[in-house]
């Protein structure tokens, strides 16, 4: 069964204080591929945040079934029981219009010791997934939530 259509991972590495490499590098481990055999990326750009802080905007993007899959397997096997629970009972809150769902995970975690922590803060992994629910609707999408995160 395909549950997304996409999924797009973003982190911001403010320049001034955080290793930019090991943001991006912590970036990639969320997707379990090989980029280069992928074919796929980490974009790039430049922003300039308060105080004039100088701002790298990683992101990447998986559009390929075999890798949204790979990395929705990877998502649920590192999330406790707590975890999914609390995105299924939060899923009306996270779901938008056109049928994205959104998670933060904790920046100093991931980085430090590559654990999941679903965090509200603004330093964090944003994770925007675009549900595949048939037909296109508000109602499915929250019904494909609950078998992603509660499946039993």
């Amino acid at each position: 069964m395909k549950f997304l259509n996409s999924v797009t991972l973003s982190v911001f590495s403010r320049q001034s204080e955080e290793d930019s490499v090991a943001v991006k590098k912590a970036l990639e481990a969320l997707a379990p591929l090989n980029l280069s055999e992928a074919k796929l990326a980490v974009k790039e750009e430049k922003a300039t945040g308060f105080n004039e802080q100088r701002i790298s905007i990683f992101s990447l993007t998986l559009v390929k079934e075999s890798h949204t899959n790979a990395f929705l397997k990877q998502m649920l096997n590192r999330l406790t029981d707590e975890q999914k629970d609390l995105l299924a009972r939060q899923r009306e809150s996270r779901l938008d219009k056109e049928l994205f769902f959104f998670i933060r995970f904790d920046k100093k975690n991931w980085l430090a010791d590559r654990e999941l922590a679903i965090t509200d803060s603004g330093d964090c992994f944003h994770v925007k997934m675009h549900l595949a629910a048939y037909p296109a609707r508000r109602p499915d999408a929250l019904v494909l939530v609950e078998k992603i995160f509660k499946p039993d």
